[in-house]
C-alpha cells in the first residue's frame, strides 16, 4: 500500500519539486549539455509521432481496401455422379 502512495505521490508534483529536479539535471549535465539534450529528445518524439502517424495510415489504407477486394463467393452444386444415382 505505501508503494502506490509513493508512486501516486510522484505523479502529484508541484513547483518546488519541478524546480528541485531542474537543477540536479543541471548538476549531472551541466547548462550547455541540456540543449542538446532537449534537442535529442523532441527529434525522438518527432520520429515517434511520424512512424506511428505512418503506420496508422496503413491500417486505414488496409481497412479501406478490405472490402474493395473480397467478392462474394458462388457455391455451385455437385453434380449427382452414376454410383449416387443407383443407390
Amino acid at each position: 500500500m505505501q508503494a502506490t502512495n509513493a508512486v501516486l505521490g510522484f505523479m502529484n508534483m508541484g513547483w518546488p519539486e519541478i524546480t528541485i529536479v531542474i537543477v540536479i539535471f543541471i548538476l549531472l549535465f551541466g547548462a550547455k549539455k541540456l540543449p542538446e539534450l532537449a534537442r535529442g529528445v523532441g527529434k525522438s518524439i518527432k520520429e515517434f509521432k511520424k512512424a506511428t502517424s505512418n503506420i496508422e495510415d496503413e491500417v486505414r489504407s488496409a481497412i479501406e481496401e478490405e472490402p474493395q477486394n473480397t467478392a462474394p463467393k458462388q457455391v455451385t452444386q455437385k453434380e449427382n455422379t452414376s454410383s449416387e444415382n443407383k443407390a
